[in-house]
């Protein structure tokens, strides 16, 4: 299975890149930012385009810097990733900004950098869960969701069928669903902590319509309408994972 943390460039992580300049710096005379460089954007919009390759989603909260310049002059980055057949997405109200595979007009598919990617059981799981908690908090008017550590690990332990007897190796795969969903940015926390917050991106990787089919998916699992497990088991939810 592919991690969403996984990216186009060899060795690389999520994480702030590494080795560039102080990225406030100005540029005094070019846009060049190495020999040979023929490249027209400026240091803060290339990065912001990597990030936008690089993540599934960013998001205002997790990439401020990267976030302002993307909403300064969306039509650019729009540009450049239809350059290689992908399209962006801005949702400037939850403030979440993704890419996603370009669809010709007459049907078929254009060659894409993406690949399909996807989720274990228990993190489909709980992304249903965050999905559904989300979607709750804002009918009642709340403008950010959280969630408790202990709710995740009872909420998956709840849809355990049964017959299946390994409470300790349930358990493991539990914690795991929510480090994974942690470090994929829909859970917004320190990987220790208690209480998480929900990214308002949740949204975007769990549209209402495929809530829908998931919803149905757990609850034609077994007979008492709890999903049956299988540990290798895995979801595709959206198709399409990072570069």
């Amino acid at each position: 299975m592919v991690s969403i943390d996984d990216t186009f460039f060899p060795g690389g992580t999520a994480g702030p890149d590494q080795g560039w300049e102080d990225p406030d710096r100005e540029l005094s005379s070019s846009l060049a930012l190495f020999e040979g460089d023929e490249g027209a954007l400026d240091l803060a919009q290339r990065r912001a385009l990597v990030a936008l390759l690089k993540q599934r989603f960013i998001t205002a909260h997790s990439h401020p810097r990267e976030w302002r310049t993307l909403t300064a002059n969306p039509r650019l980055f729009r540009s450049r990733l239809n350059d290689v057949f992908l399209d962006l997405h801005l949702d400037v109200d939850r403030e979440v900004a993704y890419k996603r595979p370009a669809v010709p007009e007459d049907g078929g598919r254009f060659p894409t950098l993406l690949y399909d990617t996807a989720w274990s059981r228990e993190e489909t799981i709980l992304m249903v869960y965050l999905r559904t908690r989300s979607r709750s908090e804002e009918a009642a008017g709340a403008s950010r969701t959280f969630v408790d550590r202990q709710d995740l690990l009872e909420y998956v332990a709840s849809l355990r069928p049964a017959h299946a007897t390994d409470q300790a190796g349930d358990a493991r795969r539990a914690i795991k669903a929510i480090e994974g969903l942690n470090r994929a940015g829909l859970l917004v926390g320190l990987s220790t902590a208690e209480r998480f917050e929900v990214s308002p991106a949740i949204d975007v990787v769990l549209p209402l319509e495929r809530l829908q089919e998931l919803l149905r998916w757990l609850r034609s699992q077994n007979d008492t309408g709890k999903p049956d497990f299988s540990d290798e088991d895995n979801v595709d939810i959206d198709g399409e994972g990072d570069l």
